[in-house]
């Protein structure tokens, strides 16, 4: 069977197209209001809406670090929400050609039958959903599936339910005229070398597109936001190269060519290496049919939020720190980057979090 075309497919194309420009990337500022406040605790702020409208505003009106991006991935409060002065996020976005995205999974639960292993949920009328974030001016989407390494996972049950509930979400999305970005993240928690995390993410991956393909997913109106391939969180650490390499190799054997963009979640690392690590891997002398970026949270706001504090007085401090990391990311894509973009510890900081939820 072939791709779905339905009315929307070649703005879908185009969308898809757009965000994988070459020398921009996504900023994911999609935190639940949950994992918003463990970021705003950690500067002793409240978790209160207008704190949470004050952080997303400093980022999306930074001085010159949105020309850097081409996407920003939303949480449904954030993409009804208004700047200071009254003008809606979505225009101050769409101002600086930068498309609004949106988080449309509703976090994972366990799944039966597995050891501790988890689906994603949020599939209950997510056509609707998608519809009416399509009109508040959402153009892309997000839904995270998350997958574990142990002794006997990721698990060939645990490995079919993601792949499918990720393609029944491409799908919905696609019908709505959301391009759906596609992302299997397999943590990084464990003791595994990065030969195990390269196999189980070709296993992954594999399983995914072709669940894709099965359930007519439009790939060119579509991207992917995998893991990188990584030694797991309690083994020793390995060089950029290395991870370039291993990654780059999982991807040229399960993806697509016609996918147009890969474009990485930072798993915990540190701001440094997860824009060492994606310069490493555009800098490879092999043939990248998609373009290789990044979809960033932790990593584009850490060494961002520390400055900030919470303090007014501290806004344009902290806005020149985020342009330091748009700016490193983007010469990242082009395998520009020389390191150490940042005089600022907090960017060499681990942001590692045992059994991450958004």
């Amino acid at each position: 069977m072939s791709a779905f075309v339905g009315k929307y497919a070649d703005d879908l194309i185009k969308t898809a197209k757009y965000i994988a420009t070459p020398g921009k990337g996504i900023l994911a500022a999609d935190e639940s209001t949950g994992t918003i406040g463990k970021r705003l605790a950690s500067i002793n702020v409240e978790n209160v809406e207008s704190n949470r409208q004050a952080l997303r505003e400093l980022l999306f009106t930074a001085p010159d670090a949105l020309q850097y991006l081409s996407g920003v991935i939303l949480f449904e409060e954030t993409l009804y929400q208004k700047s200071s002065s009254g003008k809606p996020f979505v225009d101050i976005l769409n101002e600086s050609n930068v498309l609004p995205g949106i988080k449309v999974d509703k976090g994972t639960v366990d799944l039966a039958g597995t050891n501790g292993e988890t689906t994603t949920q949020g599939l209950d009328s997510l056509g609707a959903r998608c519809a009416k974030y399509y009109e508040a001016g959402a153009r892309f989407a997000k839904w995270r599936a998350v997958l574990k390494i142990g002794l006997t996972e990721p698990s060939e049950l645990s490995i079919q339910q993601n792949a499918q509930g990720l393609a029944r979400y491409a799908m919905i999305c696609q019908e709505n005229g959301l391009a759906p970005i596609v992302e299997p993240e397999i943590l990084t928690d464990g003791s595994h070398d990065i030969k195990t995390c390269a196999a189980a993410t070709e296993k992954v991956l594999a399983a995914v597109y072709k669940a894709l393909n099965d359930q007519h997913v439009l790939l060119e109106g579509t991207l992917l936001k995998p893991n990188m391939v990584t030694p797991g969180s309690d083994s020793p650490k390995v060089g950029a190269e290395v991870i370039a390499e291993y990654t780059v190799a999982a991807l040229r054997r399960t993806v697509p060519p016609a996918v147009p963009g890969v474009v990485f979640l930072s798993g915990g690392q540190s701001e440094e290496d997860a824009t060492l690590n994606l310069n490493a891997m555009n800098k490879l002398a092999v043939l990248k049919p998609w373009t290789l970026s990044f979809s960033f949270g932790r990593a584009l706001q850490q060494s961002t939020i520390k400055k900030w504090g919470g303090k007014k007085e501290n806004v344009a401090a902290a806005q020149a720190a985020f342009l330091v990391r748009c700016k490193a990311n983007s010469e990242a894509t082009f395998g520009k980057y020389v390191g150490g973009g940042s005089a600022d510890v907090a960017a060499s900081e681990s942001l590692y979090v045992k059994g991450y939820k958004y």
